[in-house]
Order: structure tokens, then sequence, then C-alpha cells
């Protein structure tokens, strides 16, 4: 078996485990192989690559994270941000040093008429493929345009901004438009001549965390790994949100700003209602990718010969 194809069945494997879907003799019988490689990846310090701009806080390399197999995500071939809208020309040229050869942007309309284009360096032209948000961009400048501490309240508080937000997560697995657009990059990611990819949305948290988290998935990542790249959003965009919010109260938009953290921040059972909709809606992971998103064995295989080392 080549060693491509021993990474894909063990990648399938790991899925299967994580999520539950393996008959419980199987599963036993599994448990040695796929227990020594925790074992193996345990045993690596692992840190999160940021690439720091000024006019971007949440950009990173994807790569630098082990697998079940022993092997390791290749650095510099994809990259996760936040909006690029915003960057500096000294940005711009750090952006150009990563030898980017396509931007993919998962915005809809609305966010780059507010938020503007991206500012990318000379030759390369950002992909639109909008991932819905159910409508929150708006629903958001609404809230925040209208000045109304009671017209805010109404529409965020008592956990409607929560519940929002799990329904978003939601979208990703159950909506043919949304799922067709993550299938079309981790199609790109996986073709053997596309060079380095940049993928982002407007906070390179909801949209770029699914979309990150099922690439590590896909390529054996442990799932709880892949856990903790979603969520290091917070860690990245915290100072960032603090200050917008600090900035709405000062200009007496906002009365009370922190209605605004659960749009802010990513949440574990944000994840978990994306997750928990895969399973039911595909019953694994595998079959998410497969059933889902379309991708076959040939595709998967090329992903991990590609991004794994």
């Amino acid at each position: 078996m080549s060693r491509a194809r021993i990474r894909l069945v063990t990648a399938v494997l790991a899925s299967a485990l994580a999520l539950g879907t393996l008959p419980a003799a199987s599963a036993a019988s599994a448990a040695p192989a796929a227990g020594a490689a925790a074992g193996r990846y345990h045993q690596q310090a692992e840190t999160i690559r940021q690439i720091p701009l000024q006019g971007a806080v949440n950009v990173r390399d994807l790569g630098g994270y082990r697998t079940w197999t022993g092997g390791q995500v290749r650095q510099g071939l994809v990259y996760r941000s936040d909006a690029l809208s915003k960057l500096t020309q000294g940005d711009i040229t750090t952006v150009s040093g990563l030898g980017l050869t396509k931007v993919v942007d998962f915005r809809i309309p609305m966010e780059l008429r507010y938020d503007g284009a991206d500012r990318l360096p000379a030759g390369l032209t950002a992909t639109s493929r909008p991932v819905s948000d159910l409508g929150l961009y708006g629903t958001l400048v609404g809230a925040i345009s209208s000045g109304d501490p009671a017209t805010q309240e109404q529409m965020l508080g008592g956990g409607r901004a929560e519940a929002y937000m799990r329904d978003i997560y939601r979208t990703f697995v159950t909506s043919p438009e949304n799922r067709a657009q993550f299938a079309a990059t981790v199609r790109e990611i996986a073709d053997g001549g596309q060079g380095p990819l940049l993928y982002h949305c407007t906070s390179g948290k909801d949209r770029t965390g699914w979309m990150s988290y099922v690439l590590l998935r896909a390529l054996a990542v442990p799932e709880e790994t892949a856990e903790r790249d979603y969520l290091a959003s917070n860690t990245f965009r915290a100072a960032y949100d603090a200050q917008v919010r600090a900035g709405l109260k000062q200009s007496g938009r906002m009365q009370n700003p922190d209605l605004l953290i659960p749009l802010q921040e990513v949440r574990q059972d944000y994840l978990d209602a994306a997750t928990a909709q895969l399973a039911a809606d595909y019953g694994s992971f595998y079959g998410y990718l497969t059933d889902g998103l379309g991708l076959d064995l040939r595709t998967l295989a090329k992903l991990q010969t590609k991004l794994v080392r």
C-alpha cells in the first residue's frame, strides 16, 4: 500500500473513532494503533504560527500540526486569516513574502461593500466564494445603527446571539451552496499544481474556522488539536474586539457593547452544533467529506500527499 493510501486509511479511521461511528469490535481492534499514534503526537510541542500584521490580527499558517499517522502538516502551503482589506503597505510586503498564488474570500457582498476588497500584492486578486452568514452581518449593522439599547437587547440579548451563531454553524453543513464553496476550496488545496493558498472571511473565525477544522481533520490531525486551532481565534482577536466594544460605547452607539461578545468569540458549542449536524446528516466525518462535500478518494489522497510529510 502506498504511503498516501496508508495516510488516507488512517485519516478515515481516526475520523470514525472521533465521531464514534465504528462498531465496538472494530473500535477495540483499532484502539492500540490509534493510542500509539496519539502518544507520538502528544510528545511533540506545537506552536500556532501567527503571521504578524498591523491590518489583520488572525493570520496564521495552518501547517506544523502532527497527525495520527506520525506525520506533520507542511508549513507554507495553506494560510487562514481575517479580512485583508485594511493591510498596510508593510503588511502587503509581508504577505508578498508568503508566495501566495491564490486568495479565497468567503465574505458575502454586503461585507465587501462595508469593509472593502482585499489589499493584496500586485498580480494577486481574491476569488470571491461567499458562504452565507444567514444575514448576521446585516442584523449586526442594523442593531448598531439603531443606537437604541432596547432594540439592541431585543435583537442580540437573552441568548439570541448565541442561538444565531449555532444556526449559522449548522448551515455550514446543511446548505448545499455553502458545502460547494468549502469543497471547491479543498479541491484547490489538494491540487498539486496549486501554490500556497490563503482563505479568509471577515473575522477569520467562523467560516474560516470551520474550513480549517475540516481541513485539519481530513489530514488526520487529532480532533482535539483541530478544536484548539479553532478556539485560538479568541486569543488572537481578544484585544482588537475589546477595542471595538470600547469604541462603540464611547461613541454612544451601544450602551451595552458586551451584547456583541457572543458574535465576536468562537465557542466550543458553536463548533459542536456543526459537528452534531454533520453526524446527523452524514453519520461520520468521512461521510461528510465524501457525501456532503463530494470529495472522492483520489482527492483526499492528493490532499494527504501534498500537505502531510
